[in-house]
């Protein structure tokens, strides 16, 4: 399925979900299709730890549904994520995992082991539940309740076709995305995240 396809339809289905997304185009992608700039972390600079980062979030505000994305090139550096994501089985996090078989934000550049690679088999591997993989967007759009609206720790391996996709980044640097994602959760949570209360 197309990249662009499926991020444009997870974000018809988005609503009161916190979102975090990996550096390039996923954040791209959302930022393209949402133009939002406070219930988004564009997690830019993330180098592989988009997921981990959603954990401290989703364990942070467990009564809010935590969407964390990553690409298969992070995933490969970093396997080790679903270790912490097992051990932490926060019932309000749905990682997505989306494969295009390529370095998307380098040129996409051939991943090693592309052809061969099976992201769910590991995922299964590390001790994971609930396991999901779509390759088409009926099967997405057919199972997307069950395996994001349910609760549980989810992982959602997306595969989609290499894209030479080139938007505009969010127009936000670093400290801009945490504040104002930082006082979203605060008003959507009632919970202090900064340590200085706006008033």
């Amino acid at each position: 399925m197309k990249y662009e396809e499926a991020i444009a339809f997870i974000a018809s289905r988005w609503n009161d979900e916190l979102v975090v997304t990996s550096a390039g185009t996923s954040s791209e992608l959302w930022y393209a299709e949402t133009g939002d700039t406070e219930r988004v972390f564009y997690l830019e600079a993330s180098m592989s730890l988009s997921s981990v980062f959603a954990c401290g979030i989703a364990q942070g505000v467990p009564d809010v549904p935590v969407w964390v994305f990553s690409g298969d090139g992070a995933f490969c550096m970093n396997p080790g994520m679903l270790q912490v994501e097992r051990q932490m089985d926060l019932p309000n996090l749905k990682h997505f995992m989306v494969s295009n078989r390529a370095y998307g934000s380098t040129s996409n550049v051939p991943l090693p082991g592309r052809i061969d690679n099976n992201y769910p088999a590991i995922a299964h591997g590390f001790g994971l539940q609930r396991v999901y993989s779509f390759a088409s967007m009926n099967e997405l759009t057919g199972k997307f309740d069950e395996a994001v609206m349910e609760p549980g720790h989810t992982f959602i391996h997306l595969e989609v076709d290499p894209m030479d996709y080139r938007g505009a980044s969010p127009p936000m640097d670093g400290p801009e995305v945490k504040f104002r994602f930082g006082r979203h959760v605060e008003k959507l949570s009632g919970k202090d995240v900064f340590s200085a209360p706006l008033d």
